[in-house]
């Protein structure tokens, strides 16, 4: 054993050195250890396995390989698991109150197990939406050696000779529900649309995560795109556990990868992608959690000045897996570094620059999933912060693939999202009508739910250039169209969405970055002046808890 292996365990001493620590010692060799390995630093291997979901379905597999890397690197690697929703089951009905609030117990979980195990170092490994950047928050918070490791996207199913992916399966109930596609073509896309582990195939939630932390730093280069079941995945396993202890050695530590400009890599990255909005939420709170300090401002001024390059579903044409096979996420990268759209100089879990680790990525000539900088999709990126006498601290909108940058129309108000889906599928929404869906915000909701049922079906109704959906809750990665989440502040809190009545005027002005509804200050200042706020929905639990303790979306819905 190296002499310098003593001097890096400053956790774990605490738990296997000195007679003291007899007790302690005991019960770890219950589980396996020996001499040798109570003599090596130990490092924490969390994942968020589970058989609820194909995200997580591998999972404990993968940590197996990390475990070798680790063991290979002379460390002692200790795997224990968190939670994770499976945002895909959860869609559409009570249950996806719990999506977002499950990142915060996610990073509770892990904090609380590094903390009490006194792990030198941890590995997080996560699949579906909210372990990635519950994962993130638990490794700022411990501030030790860590790197991140994604499961990988699934394939893309197959339906009637062309790709598909969870997305046209709730697009495809909106269809069903006008007559358009019969009960047994829903069937048979239900049954071929996911045909294996792995986490949502477009740039849905999971696998805009995985890029950003990619281009965070907190990741090894390339490991975003891989799809869940290719072998690779088993040498970028063994390779992260070698990683982790070689950042033990070094000193390195997330805070010291997670800086300002890092955050301003992972944001031109998501937009330049045209990535979920859901990474406004996950970038804010992973920039709170590391002392940095980031607002949504940040993110449309990095918008306006970072090219749309990769042609990726839900807006554009594209899966993951077909990135992967043109070099994965470090061709986005070294294009944008290329343009003068990234910060080179910023550390990562390699150990090198992110130009350095970008130095031999190139992308492809004869493939048009990545354009250059110079051709781009778009000379802006794919995320737009507007504000105005309805969203007074902002509000998010993805630009990819939406033709109508303004918008005009009626006020159709819904307290839940139960409603709005009910009116949709109904055929009680018509052109021209503005959705307005509220008190789903993260106190309102509480959780903040996502909508892609109710824009799935609005899509599938063939109302997606016709229709636009203003909410305080928030949307899939999924969600293509003129939908408009995280208005802040919320209906709950008091925001002005709380007053908003049936048949008022909404003007939506992407360019102007303008959401307004046609009222004068006025009339909208002796409406709140009669507002009530609502009961709590939740008066104990999970939910009741997080209600009181979340803040609002514009903050990244963190908890206080």
């Amino acid at each position: 054993m190296s002499d310098s292996m003593p001097s890096i365990r400053h956790r774990s001493m605490a738990v296997t050195e000195g007679p003291q620590r007899a007790p302690h010692r005991a019960m770890l060799r219950a589980t396996g250890l020996g001499d040798e390995e109570l003599r090596r630093p130990l490092i924490g291997v969390a994942s968020s396995w589970n058989e609820v979901t194909p995200c997580n379905l591998h999972l404990h597999g993968l940590a197996q390989h990390v475990k070798e890397g680790i063991r290979a690197a002379g460390a002692t690697p200790i795997e224990f698991t968190t939670i994770a929703v499976s945002d895909g089951i959860a869609m559409g009905h009570e249950g996806m109150k719990a999506s977002l609030v499950s990142r915060e117990v996610i990073a509770d979980s892990v904090e609380l197990m590094v903390l009490a195990e006194a792990f030198d170092g941890l590995v997080g490994i996560a699949g579906c939406d909210k372990s990635l950047p519950g994962m993130l928050l638990a490794m700022c918070r411990l501030n030790v050696p860590s790197v991140f490791l994604y499961g990988g996207t699934i394939m893309p199913g197959r339906f009637d000779g062309r790709d598909v992916t969870i997305q046209d399966v709730f697009e495809a109930v909106g269809a069903h529900a006008r007559g358009e596609m019969s009960a047994e073509d829903l069937y048979r896309l239900e049954c071929s649309a996911c045909p294996g582990a792995g986490s949502c195939g477009g740039l849905y939630t999971a696998n805009t995560m995985a890029a950003c932390i990619e281009a965070l730093g907190m990741a090894l280069p390339g490991g975003a795109s891989i799809p869940a079941t290719d072998p690779r995945r088993t040498e970028l396993s063994r390779a992260t556990g070698e990683a982790v202890v070689r950042l033990l050695r070094e000193g390195t530590r997330p805070r010291d990868i997670i800086t300002r400009a890092a955050l301003e890599n992972s944001i031109a990255a998501l937009v330049a992608m045209g990535g979920s909005t859901n990474a406004v939420l996950h970038l804010l709170a992973i920039a709170q959690e590391s002392g940095v300090k980031l607002s949504l401002e940040d993110f449309d001024r990095i918008s306006r000045i970072t090219p749309h390059i990769a042609d990726m579903r839900p807006g554009g044409r594209y899966v993951m897996a077909d990135l992967d096979r043109i070099g994965g996420v470090p061709v986005v990268l070294r294009e944008l570094l290329d343009g003068g759209h990234l910060h080179g100089d910023t550390r990562t879990v390699t150990g090198k620059t992110l130009a350095e680790n970008l130095r031999d990525a190139h992308r492809p000539e004869h493939q048009d999933v990545v354009r250059t900088s110079e051709a781009p999709l778009g000379a802006s990126g794919t995320l737009a912060i507007l504000t105005g006498n309805l969203a007074p601290d902002g509000a998010v909108v993805k630009t990819a693939g939406v033709r109508r940058q303004t918008f005009r129309g009626r006020a159709r108000v819904f307290e839940s999202e139960e409603d709005a889906f009910d009116a949709v599928v109904g055929g009680r929404v018509t052109r021209g009508d503005v959705i307005v869906i509220r008190y789903e915000g993260p106190r309102g909701g509480p959780g903040m739910r996502e909508m892609l049922a109710v824009t799935g079906a609005i899509v599938g109704a063939g109302l997606g250039e016709d229709v636009a959906l203003i909410t305080d809750g928030r949307f899939s990665g999924a969600t293509k169209g003129l939908m408009i989440g995280h208005v802040a502040p919320e209906a709950a809190a008091g925001g002005p969405l709380a007053v908003v009545r049936d048949g008022d005027m909404i003007a939506i002005d992407i360019p102007q970055r303008r959401l307004d509804v046609t009222l004068t200050p006025q009339q909208v200042a002796g409406r709140l002046r009669g507002w009530r706020k609502p009961e709590p929905r939740y008066r104990t639990g999970a939910l009741a808890k997080y209600a009181r303790l979340v803040t609002s979306a514009s903050r990244g819905a963190v908890c206080r």
